[in-house]
């Protein structure tokens, strides 16, 4: 009974991270890390949509990858007494060297009112930066 719940206690501190499927070598696997107390989702790879948006699993080769990341711009960066703004942008990111078994980072945040995105390799070198494709309400585009 006592195993039972310490199990049960300790499952929320789990989080989805023991759900995630585990990488096949075939293909590169793209880490999600946004900065923070932000949001970073994977959308599509080369046009096509995700069905899990907590990592890109991708072919080796070029690609591109759009994702959509969801920050909030202190009030500090508008103007005096200003409340705090949520961004909701989309970004894309296009790399032509991912390899079959390599795992990559990618890497989020916000300078201000732009957001950023950086592709980084196993040694921590970048290796491409994302365009921002837009924000705003991103439900109707």
């Amino acid at each position: 009974m006592r195993a039972l719940l310490v199990a049960l206690l300790l499952s929320p501190l789990a989080g989805c991270s023991l759900w995630m499927p585990k990488p096949d070598p075939s293909q590169a696997w793209v880490d999600l890390k946004p900065h923070g107390e932000t949001q970073l989702q994977a959308l599509a790879v080369d046009g096509k949509a995700l069905d899990d948006g907590r990592y890109f699993q991708v072919e080796p080769g070029s690609r591109t990858l759009e994702m959509r990341y969801r920050f909030q711009v202190e009030g500090s960066n508008i103007g005096p007494a200003s409340a705090p703004l949520p961004r909701d942008c989309k970004l894309t990111l296009a790399y032509d060297r991912f390899n079959a078994g390599a795992r990559y980072r990618l890497v989020a945040g916000g300078y201000g009112f732009r957001p950023w995105a950086k592709l980084y390799d196993e040694h921590q070198y970048v290796l491409a930066r994302a365009e921002e494709k837009g924000c705003g309400n991103l439900a109707e585009r």
